[in-house]
């Protein structure tokens, strides 16, 4: 059984105005519209929300926001940190857990890809500072380590907080691998491979369409709880073909994830999230935004159903 519940796990961009303010109103307007479409696991600061690049100051505030936004009954919000060191990391984490935050999503420091003794320091510093905290592992190339299920089986049996990951790289052979090996853990699956995890036990999603695609992430999140495989994979195709067609205009290689996801979040409606983000980081322009609006519009309207 996994340490943790399943669950759709959706992210929460940050908006800033031209002078890198944080707009207090649209974050708080974000955090509300998410819950109100159903989707009570929601977090901050993982690569799409800018962790990666927020100072302390606005990590501070930012924490304190989402804290007032999430206290409702039912609501597992979860805080990311991305650092360099343990000592950065700690840090980040002490402030949120003064807030009341007991759910965290950490990734690997990425300076240098850590070694298997390394990785289990860290793991143990890390989770081992709140021991009444759970912890996600947020598993991506940018870490310069990319975990399997086998690095996951030895740290389940020397850090009990660990409860889940996220893994949204990899097709059926990560999947089973991760399924097989640490199945102690829930594993958060992109809309790419969530069918696969399916297929293998309980899962969870990690739907980084979800603002924009609502009632079709709720559909295949059930749709791989209860095992209808024809409509679980027939969705997985649809949510490739929305992306592909939608977001083909401006992958090109050179824009961070928070780009693609500020896009998304406007696309689903919530006009006032800014585009840009911070410095040294570039967003998508007006006129990219536009077109990829267009082309939803034209040719998958009906995925914007709530």
């Amino acid at each position: 059984m996994a340490r943790y519940p399943q669950a759709i796990l959706v992210s929460c961009e940050v908006p800033w105005d031209a002078e890198e303010n944080l707009m207090e109103a649209v974050f708080r307007e974000e955090v509300r519209l998410t819950l109100r479409r159903g989707f009570n696991d929601l977090y901050i600061f993982g690569t799409a929300g800018e962790g990666h690049a927020v100072d302390t100051a606005r990590f501070r505030r930012i924490v304190e926001i989402f804290f007032e936004e999430t206290r409702g009954e039912g609501v597992r919000p979860m805080v990311g940190v991305i650092g360099l060191s343990t000592a950065n990391i700690v840090e980040r984490l002490s402030v949120a857990y003064d807030d009341g935050f007991r759910v965290f999503q950490i990734s690997l420091p990425s300076w240098g890809a850590l070694t298997d003794l390394e990785m289990m320091t860290f793991f143990k510093d890390v989770c081992g500072t709140f021991p009444d905290s759970q912890f996600l592992h947020y598993n991506l190339p940018r870490a310069k380590r990319v975990l399997d299920g086998a690095d996951y089986r030895r740290v389940i049996n020397a850090v009990p907080n660990l409860v889940a990951t996220k893994n949204t790289a990899g097709g059926i052979e990560t999947a089973a691998d991760l399924m097989r090996n640490a199945p102690e853990l829930q594993h958060f699956f992109g809309e790419r491979n969530f069918a696969h995890g399916c297929m293998y036990g309980e899962c969870s999603l990690l739907a980084s369409l979800a603002p924009m695609t609502p009632r079709k992430t709720r559909e295949y999140f059930e749709a791989g709880r209860g095992g209808d495989i024809e409509k679980l994979f027939t969705l997985q195709k649809g949510f490739h073909d929305l992306s592909l067609d939608v977001l083909g205009p401006v992958r090109d290689g050179q824009h961070i994830d928070g780009a693609y996801d500020k896009m998304i979040v406007r696309l689903g409606g919530l006009e006032q999230m800014p585009l840009r983000l911070l410095s040294p980081y570039e967003g998508f322009s007006e006129e990219q935004y536009q077109t990829c609006k267009t082309i939803l519009h034209q040719m998958h309207s009906e995925w914007l159903t709530e």
